[in-house]
């Protein structure tokens, strides 16, 4: 597949716009709904903030940081030393049901409408990995990071970090208009058969720690 250039630098951000705007405001019900239940099946602040890296700015040659915003799917629980418990424990049924559904993901429309990120791309991942990319993995950060992406569609979780990277790669060498349509909808199939939610010996993903 030839990567399309127009495509990627012109028209691919002015979709991801208008679709996010109109997608906002027709989903503010659900959204609203989200943050009521969120608020108190989380016992607080329903929304998970964290700093992410973004795509690389050519005129510094780094990543840019920016915020990500997700409806929270694990409690704030501690141990009696004042240590967050493993994830397995503040992962309750509220938050199960938004992984299973992917509506914990619904938070990055507004990322998406700021260009923080895009409809398609690689996951944005964390910010302590970037010392820990090989020069190939890097080029995931070529092109804006996505809601869903070319390895979110073929496995999610149920990838290793080496297979997740590699079809990363493989979508920035090959973005093009006709690959994200098939990106969405075999998104949408994964998430209506819940596939690839956790990997096999996690309930999220194990920590990436390089090559």
């Amino acid at each position: 597949m030839k990567k399309d250039g127009f495509y990627n630098k012109i028209v691919k951000r002015r979709i991801d716009f208008f679709i996010s705007l109109i997608l906002i405001l027709a989903l503010s019900p659900l959204l609203i709904i989200l943050i009521v239940v969120g608020v108190i099946a989380m016992k607080g602040n329903p929304f998970f903030v964290q700093e992410r890296p973004g795509k690389i700015d050519k005129r510094t040659g780094k990543e840019k940081i920016f915020r990500l915003i997700k409806f929270r799917t694990m409690t704030n629980e501690k141990d009696k030393d004042g240590n967050l418990l493993p994830d397995d424990k503040r992962l309750n049924k509220f938050g199960r049901f938004l992984r299973q559904t992917s509506l914990d993901e619904l938070g990055e429309l507004i990322n998406i409408l700021k260009g923080d990120m895009a409809f398609i791309g690689p996951r944005p991942l964390l910010v302590r990995y970037l010392d820990r990319y090989s020069e190939e993995q890097r080029h995931r950060h070529d092109v804006r990071p996505g809601l869903t992406g070319y390895a979110q569609a073929h496995g999610r979780n149920s990838l290793s970090w080496d297979e997740k990277f590699k079809l990363d790669v493989y979508y920035v060498e090959n973005v093009s208009f006709l690959m994200d349509v098939r990106i969405v909808i075999d998104t949408i199939k994964a998430v209506l058969c819940r596939t690839g939610i956790s990997s096999e010996t996690c309930d999220t993903m194990e920590e990436f720690w390089g090559n």
